[in-house]
C-alpha cells in the first residue's frame, strides 16, 4: 500500500457528526445525523455506529498510507482501552524503523525482495513487538514541522543505496557498515528516533511506552479472503508491499464482512487495505461505489450514481478472486474504517477515515464505501480478536482442513 497525495483540492464542507467526532476524539458519542456526501447531493446517510478516533491527517507526498491508517486504528484501540488517554502516535516513527528492516532483507535477498515506500498493517505490528512505539509529540519524522512530508528524495536516495549493495557482482559485503550507512541516511532525512522522551509527566523509552498503551501486539489478527488457497487456514498474502512475507487468515467472503460489521457494532475501527484505483473509486465525491451495469453507462449516467443511490452490483467470490487474478484489484491504499451509515434506501455503507488531508473532498477527508465495493475491493482487514464472531473463531481454531 503506498498511495499518495498529488492534487490538493481546495474545497471544505463539514458533514457534522464526523468532523465534530474527530475534534474531539476522546468523545464516544456521536450524534446520528442525516449527511451527504457533497453539496447538491441527494444522498442521505444516517449513521449506525461510530468510532472515536483522531483527526484526518495528511501523508503529503509519501506512500505511508499503511502507516497512517494502521497507527490511525490503534490510537482508536487505545482510546477504547482506556489506560492511557490522548494518545495520537507518530506514523514517522514506524517508517523509520521499518525502512531499515526493509533494507536489510532487501540486502539479504540479494536485491530479489521489494523495496519502497508502500507496506502493510503487520509493518506496525513488527515495529510494536522490534522497538516500541511513541507518540507524535516525540518524533514526528520532520527536520522542517513548518513543511509537509515530502520523502521523493529520501526514496530515490535509499532505493539508489540498497541496489548498489545488494548488486549481484558483489562477492563480499560487511552488512553491518550497511546497515550504517541506511540508518545515517534515515537519520539525516527523518531525524534520530529518540531512545527516550517525556509524555505526560512520565519518562519512556518505546518499548516502555508501548507496553503501557493498554494493548498489546497479540491481540490483533489479520483477515483476507481469496479461493486459490483453503478458508480457515492461513497464507502468506501475495501482494508485492507483503515484503515480510507475513500470513493472514483466509475466510469466506460473507464471514470476512461479518466481522467488520461485528466489530463496529460492537465498538471496535478496522484497518482497511483496499484497492482504490478504479473509476468508481470517487473520493473527491465522498463515494466508492460498484454500481450495477457500470461498463455500459454513459459519463452521465456513471455521474448520476454520485448523486443519488443506485443499485449496486452483487458481489461474489469469484468476482473477486478473479479481479485479484487479472490485476484488476491490487493492494494500493490502507485506510481506517470508523463507522457504519445507512442512506435513505437503507442501503449499508462504511464510513472511511482517509489519509490525504481535510481538503481533498466535501466530507473533511472522510468518505462512504459502499457494501458492494468493500466486498470486492478489499485487500485485507486487520481487528481486535475479540470483535472476531464467537462462531467464526471457534472454525479458525477447530477446522482441520
Amino acid at each position: 500500500m503506498k498511495n499518495e497525495i498529488k492534487y490538493p483540492i481546495a474545497v471544505t464542507l463539514c458533514l457534522t457528526a464526523i468532523l465534530s467526532q474527530a475534534q474531539q476524539p476522546l468523545e464516544a458519542n456521536v450524534p446520528a445525523l442525516s449527511q451527504t456526501n457533497k453539496k447538491g447531493s441527494s444522498y442521505k446517510f444516517t449513521e449506525e455506529k461510530m468510532i472515536p478516533a483522531f483527526p484526518v491527517q495528511s501523508q503529503g507526498r509519501t506512500g505511508t498510507c499503511w502507516s497512517f491508517s494502521t497507527v490511525s486504528y490503534f490510537e482508536s484501540e487505545i482510546l477504547k482501552a482506556g489506560k492511557m488517554k490522548g494518545v495520537k502516535l507518530s506514523e514517522m516513527y514506524v517508517v523509520r524503523e521499518i525502512y531499515a528492516l526493509k533494507a536489510e532483507n532487501f540486502i539479504r535477498m540479494h536485491g530479489k525482495a521489494n523495496f519502497g515506500e508502500g507496506g502493510e498493517p503487520t509493518d506496525i505490528l513488527e515495529c510494536w513487538k522490534k522497538f516500541g512505539l511513541v507518540p507524535l509529540e516525540a518524533y514526528n519524522g520532520k527536520l522542517d514541522p513548518s513543511v509537509g512530508y515530502n520523502h521523493k528524495l529520501l526514496d530515490s536516495t535509499l532505493q539508489s543505496e540498497v541496489v548498489k549493495m545488494a548488486d549481484p557482482k558483489n562477492q563480499k559485503i560487511d552488512l553491518t557498515e550497511c546497515m550504517k550507512r541506511i540508518n545515517t541516511l534515515l537519520d539525516q532525512f527523518l531525524g534520530a528516533p529518540p531512545d527516550t522522551f517525556a509524555f505526560q509527566g512520565k519518562k519512556y523509552s518505546p518499548k516502555s511506552f508501548a507496553a503501557a498503551l493498554g494493548i498489546m501486539p497479540q491481540q490483533y489478527e489479520l483477515f483476507t479472503s481469496f479461493s486459490h488457497h483453503p478458508y480457515y487456514q492461513k497464507f502468506i498474502l501475495e501482494v508485492p508491499d507483503n515484503w515480510a512475507w507475513k500470513q493472514y487468515m483466509n475466510l469466506p467472503l460473507n464471514e470476512m464482512v461479518e466481522i467488520i460489521d461485528n466489530a463496529i457494532l460492537n465498538g471496535y475501527g478496522v484497518a482497511w487495505a483496499s484497492d482504490v484505483s478504479e473509476q468508481d473509486f470517487r473520493f473527491r465525491d465522498g463515494l466508492a461505489l460498484v454500481p450495477k451495469g457500470w461498463e455500459t453507462m454513459t459519463e452521465s449516467e456513471k455521474n448520476a450514481c454520485y448523486m443519488k443511490p443506485c443499485l449496486q452490483e452483487a458481489i461474489t467470490p469469484e468476482m473477486r478472486q478473479m479481479g485479484y487474478d487479472n490485476y484488476e484489484t491490487q493492494d494500493d491504499h490502507g485506510m481506517h474504517i470508523i463507522g457504519m451509515a445507512k442512506d435513505q434506501d437503507g442501503n449499508k455503507y462504511f464510513v472511511v477515515k482517509n489519509s490525504w488531508g481535510k481538503d481533498r473532498n466535501e466530507c473533511g477527508g472522510y468518505f462512504y464505501v459502499s457494501e458492494a465495493y468493500l466486498k470486492l475491493k478489499t485487500i485485507s482487514i486487520t481487528v481486535n480478536r475479540k470483535a472476531v464472531p464467537a462462531t467464526i473463531q471457534k472454525k479458525i481454531t477447530t477446522f482441520k482442513g
